[in-house]
């Protein structure tokens, strides 16, 4: 039984699907991170989003980081999936489900896991304002 869901995706991320991986019947704790499009940065109007990716180097640094939850707590199962291309505001650009037995353990490696995600993942976005586009790190 696989215990790391790793996925990155060019089509609407299911929150579900996340959830449905991770939830086992030894576990009562599952905590699920949604990652989502706002409509401004820094008070500018964002239109949309566009994701890109090193594929390759970017699911191998999201296994990396699951396997390091893995190791720092009681982890069952974690699911991470993350979405390129092009998004709508409110769209969803990432999904991380941990479950672990206690509620605790599940809320603290979610949270590494975006946090280290943002840090070390090879994903780009770019911002589309009413007045232009930029490139930025995907998760500043």
């Amino acid at each position: 039984m696989e215990k790391i869901d790793i996925q990155i995706l060019d089509k609407d991320l299911v929150p579900q699907d996340c959830i449905d991986f991770v939830t086992n019947p030894s576990c009562g704790g599952i905590d699920v991170f949604i990652g989502t499009v706002r409509n401004q940065t820094k008070g500018k109007k964002v239109i949309q989003l566009d994701f890109e990716a090193y594929v390759p180097m970017a699911i191998s640094e999201m296994r990396k980081i699951a396997q390091r939850a893995c190791e720092q707590w009681p982890i069952e199962k974690i699911s991470i999936h993350h979405r390129i291309g092009t998004l709508a505001i409110e769209g969803i650009a990432v999904v991380i489900a941990v479950a672990t037995p206690h509620r605790k353990a599940s809320f603290d490696a979610c949270q590494f896991a975006i946090d280290t995600l943002k840090e070390t993942v090879p994903i780009w976005k770019k911002e589309f304002f009413e007045d232009g586009e930029v490139w930025v790190a995907a998760h500043p």
